[in-house]
């Protein structure tokens, strides 16, 4: 077989064949792949005229298909079938060859891939992809990590193939190392707190505010025309506004209310408590879709325990839901951003804020007119201490705070819960105060385990003996 292809796709499930679409369609010559011939078939039934694109039926076609140095893109689940297709391909590559996991690995993983395969000659990227199934075709947000020379390689596929907005396509290299994959997951993670600030809105809205659905629908489409707009404001209009063909019943009601997660959420969860990192807004989303999944036991408290009595409140307040709504939206993005600079000063990766703002504006699911605002806070300040501290997002808490208060207050008093939104508001007022109650939490550390303290009037560590 004549080496004419530049890349290699191996994993065609749908992202898989629809990137491998993308690439064929923006004019590269590309191989793909799949352990089972069936769905290569499928792959390549779905070329257009013109597409330079051809499959492989084992591991050594593919490789003797590629122009050195060899591209092999995995878009494969991650976890164990990354390391069984790396393990599968090694064999039949040579040192010098790339190997790039697109799929929503775990960051830890990707650094040990990475020294590995360093350590064997090859090299390794880390990319995330977002954008989900249409954003494989047309155009995802591209995340890769890894060394620059790779990525200079790759530049010129990733550059066609990506979402293109005003002032570029939607990749750059993000950094080093596993930045790419801990850039994704946080995405993900800001995503979470998103989807969970949005159903919070739409509980608040049916049952406090009493709305219908087409109600709900129409705020939602206004919202998207404002500072708002993004697609997961858009898509939630379109959810509402549709209907179960064979109930008539809305589309959304006849949806069990149990949410799934493969795991990302819980990720930067997991990984902001490893570095010490407040990031409320996404524990309380995950814990959310944990609740959630209690369904039967739910059910059955529903019948034992009871909250306020049902009533509707008075008043037009989906003003106040709509910026309750922005306010903890720039909260949740506050703590992911956080998050990424905690942990981008201990790789040292050499994340800008200001270009992962940028490459978030098109192909991904958290894609929205905000991200410009936090494009240009750090075009401002390169190294902004906290989202909260730029004067345009700040001050918009501040002017708005009455509101977000009025409808965590209302959805309390309702007995609505409120995980996310309560919690971007916590934070809030605990990053805004110059005092917080822990002193009592350390006195308490002092007495029953000596672990000492500070003072307030001089330096040091002190013990108190206690009465």
């Amino acid at each position: 077989m004549e080496a004419t292809s530049q890349i290699c796709v191996v994993g065609l499930a749908v992202m898989g064949q629809n990137l491998a679409l993308n690439i064929a369609r923006n004019g590269f010559a590309i191989t793909v792949f799949n352990r089972s011939f069936d769905k290569t078939e499928a792959t390549l039934a779905r070329r257009a005229p013109g597409y330079r694109m051809i499959g492989a039926r084992t591991p050594q076609e593919a490789a003797a298909s590629l122009v050195r140095p060899r591209k092999v893109l995995l878009l494969v689940k991650a976890g164990q079938p990354v390391d069984e297709t790396i393990t599968t391909f090694l064999p039949v590559l040579q040192p010098g060859d790339m190997i790039i996991d697109t799929g929503n690995s775990h960051p830890d993983d990707t650094e040990r891939r990475a020294r590995e395969l360093q350590g064997k000659g090859f090299r390794f990227v880390g990319m995330g992809v977002s954008g989900g199934e249409d954003g494989a075709l047309h155009g995802p947000s591209l995340m890769p990590g890894g060394d620059r020379s790779s990525y200079d390689e790759l530049a010129p596929i990733l550059k066609k193939i990506a979402a293109q907005v005003d002032d570029g396509p939607c990749v750059t290299h993000v950094g080093t190392g596993s930045a790419g994959h801990f850039v994704k997951m946080v995405h993900n993670g800001i995503e979470y707190g998103d989807m969970q600030l949005i159903a919070e809105c739409f509980d608040l809205m049916q049952n406090v505010l009493g709305l219908s659905h087409e109600q709900i629908a129409k705020a939602f489409t206004e919202w998207n025309q404002g500072f708002l707009e993004s697609f997961l404001i858009e898509i939630t209009a379109r959810i509402l506004r549709a209907s179960d063909p064979e109930t008539k019943r809305p589309m959304v009601d006849v949806i069990l209310d149990k949410a799934g997660q493969k795991g990302t959420g819980r990720w930067t969860s997991e990984i902001a408590l490893r570095y010490g990192v407040p990031a409320p807004t996404m524990h309380a989303a995950v814990e959310a879709r944990c609740l959630s999944a209690m369904k039967d036991q739910r059910v059955a408290a529903s019948k034992v325990l009871r909250g306020p009595s049902p009533q509707k409140a008075a008043g037009n307040l989906v003003d106040a839901v709509r910026d309750a709504l922005y306010c903890s939206k720039i909260c949740s993005y506050a703590q992911g951003l956080d998050l990424l600079a905690v942990a981008d000063a201990d790789k040292k990766w050499g994340l800008d804020f200001g270009e992962i703002a940028r490459i978030w504006k098109g192909g991904c699911i958290i894609r929205a007119r905000f991200l410009r605002s936090i494009q240009a806070a750090f075009k401002k300040q390169k190294r902004l201490g906290n989202l909260l501290l730029d004067p345009e997002l700040g001050g918009f808490l501040q002017q708005h705070q009455a509101a977000w208060r009025k409808v965590v207050a209302l959805a309390a008093e309702h007995g609505v819960p409120t995980l996310a939104m309560g919690a971007s508001l916590s934070y809030f007022d605990s990053f805004r105060r110059a005092l917080l109650p822990q002193n009592l939490t350390q006195a308490q550390r002092d007495l029953f385990g000596a672990h000492t303290f500070e003072r307030v009037d001089r330096p040091g560590t002190f013990h108190h003996e206690w009465p």
